[in-house]
Parts: structure tokens; sequence; C-alpha cells
């Protein structure tokens, strides 16, 4: 097969393109630039190791409209973004499987550690996105948004290998991205100076109350753009015990602390992309079925009940499960299979 390969330069996408040359398939290269930090030379290197051709698709326009823009809105209501999940779904990989289209390229595949899986029932066949071997590098979480259109032309040739093992064989396969460390968690933002980038954007922000739950005011904070629900380092007030930050108000501009950290044992979500399950019909609308879910990148999954309506799930935790954050995503798991994920709206 022809196949388009998402290559960041990154150890990752080099090898899964020397892994499907290997296997037989004829290999090209894609850079999706999107911003000034994408790194275009260490695609061409990586590219040049591997001794396949290289594209460099303009995504810079898309990226700045949706990912950007919905990175300062979400923080300026209060909610903690994950931009690699709206950039995945929205850019990244639709841009992919544009330019491969239009190109004549029977797939696309990218170097994530996940795997995809065909799936059939009486209304026919559907994809998937399962996880892969690697469970410390799983990245199934930040593909919950892909449409069935990406999943049906999409190849992860890492499914079956482990990070530790892929070092390894790069280097031995001489490719220039073997010893080059991993991504950065914000790619547009390299230094991590979120609440500086907001600001040029949108101004600076204005500074408010730190409350307690009871409504007394305990200080100043710097701007509601530069707290998350969780926290409880950096907020620049003393106290007489460890606090937390329980809620953010951008109505009233306020921010709650409490020496008792913020528990969910219910969250609620909406946005939900269905994948690994048909969309439930109304009948079944209001049934709970027993699974698991991730409520951050990192998090280990926790048993859940979980009640679908439609586009919106309520999500009861089989345990209280800490820091909850409005905007990050839940993603639902069946066993290893991906059924499904949404953007948190809330959680008690």
């Amino acid at each position: 097969m022809r196949i388009l390969l998402g290559l960041s330069g990154g150890v990752d996408s080099t090898y899964a393109a020397l892994k499907l040359k290997k296997e037989g398939h004829v290999v090209e290269g894609a850079v999706i630039l999107m911003h000034e930090h994408t790194s275009v030379d260490e695609a061409r290197e990586s590219a040049a190791s591997l001794g396949i051709p290289l594209h460099v698709i303009d995504a810079r326009e898309e990226f700045d409209r949706i990912v950007k823009s919905n990175f300062v809105s979400e923080y300026l209501r209060a909610r903690t973004p994950n931009p690699c999940v709206v950039c995945n779904s929205e850019v990244k990989f639709i841009k992919l499987l544009e330019f491969a289209d239009k190109n004549g390229f029977d797939m696309i595949a990218t170097g994530h550690y996940a795997d995809i899986v065909k799936l059939a029932d009486g209304k026919g066949e559907y994809y998937a996105i399962k996880r892969g071997r690697d469970a410390k590098k799983d990245q199934t979480y930040m593909l919950w948004r892909l449409p069935q259109s990406v999943l049906s032309k999409l190849m992860l040739p890492l499914s079956d290998m482990e990070k530790g093992d892929i070092r390894v064989m790069s280097r031995d396969a001489g490719l220039a991205a073997a010893d080059r460390g991993d991504s950065q968690e914000i790619c547009f933002l390299p230094d991590g100076d979120y609440a500086s980038y907001i600001e040029s954007v949108a101004g600076p922000s204005k500074k408010g109350a730190f409350i307690d739950v009871n409504g007394t005011v305990l200080g100043e904070h710097k701007g509601i753009i530069r707290y998350t629900v969780g926290q409880r380092r950096g907020l620049g007030i003393s106290a007489k015990s460890r606090i937390f930050v329980t809620k953010i108000d951008p109505v009233m501009n306020t921010v709650t602390l409490s020496e008792n950290d913020s528990l969910a044992t219910r969250v609620y979500i909406d946005g939900v992309v269905y994948s690994g399950m048909r969309e439930p019909s109304a009948i079944s609308d209001h049934e709970y079925s027993v699974l698991s879910v991730k409520l951050r990148y990192a998090a280990k999954p926790t048993l859940a009940l979980v009640r679908f309506f439609g586009d919106t799930a309520e999500i009861i935790l089989s345990e209280p499960v800490r820091a909850v954050t409005p905007g990050q995503s839940a993603v639902i798991y069946d066993g290893d299979i991906l059924i499904c994920g949404g953007f948190i709206n809330y959680a008690e």
C-alpha cells in the first residue's frame, strides 16, 4: 500500500515509518506545519535518514482559528483545555487525510501508541481505538474525538511495540531521531507560560478574590486563568495548612480555596463522540453500563456506571476522584476498547 505518515521528526513517528517500509509499503512522510515551533528541520532530517520524501502541509491558519482560539476561550471560561484533543480531531488528522485523499494514498499513519480495530454489528462494520501493548505510553486518551472517516483510513504501526524497544532499534538502524526527547505537552508554548500567552491575546487578567467555601475573602488572586481545580502550589497566599483550589467562578471572578481537596463521585460530560460503540438509542438512554473511565491523560482508569443521553453522559464513579477538572476529557472504555469520550462539564 501507499501510505502517508505524519512525520514529526520524533523517534516514534520515525520508527513507525521504518517499520511500514520493512513491511513492504511505499511510505512518504508529511509534517504538519501548525506554528512557529513546528520542527520541520527535524522532520526533514528523519525523512532523509529513512530515504523517503517529505511533504510539508501548512495548517497554521486552521491551528490558529481552531486550536489556539479554543485554548484561550476555555481558560477565560474557567475551564482547563487539552489542545492536543482538539488538534487531533479538527486539524492534524483531518489535514493529513485530506492530503492523502488528494494525492492517491491508500492509508494514513502516525506514531501514536494505540491500535485500530474493526468491529461489526447488525448495522454493519465500524472502527474503534484500542489500547496498544505499551500501557505506560498509551495515547488513546488523546484520540477519542477522531471520526469514523479518519479511523477507517488510519494505521498505527506501534500498537504492538514498547517505547524502550523502539529507542534501541532506532539506534541500531541509525535513525536521526533515535535519541530525541518526547514532544512538549503544549506544543505551541514550549516555555509552558500559558498565562502570558492568553494575556497577549485577550489582554491582562482581571484580579479578583480568593474566597473560602463560606464566601469569606482570603486574599487576592492574579486572574482566574492562572488556576485550575485541584491546584495547591503557586497560589501566592499563606495558610496554616495545605489548601486546594476547589472552584473557579468566571462570572464572580472568584477562586474558592479549601483545606479539603475536591473529590467527585459524579461527572457530567458533553460533546460525546462514539467510536467503539454505536450511539445508544432513546430506549437505552437511561440504562447504566458498567465501564471504566479516564479523567486525565496520566490517570488510571476508574470503574464507573455510565448513563448516556446522546451527546451527553452521566458518570458515577466507583470511588471518589480528586481534581476532576471542567474542560478536560473523560474517556470511557470497555476493557481495552475506547467506546466514547466527552468534555467534562462539571463534577460533584
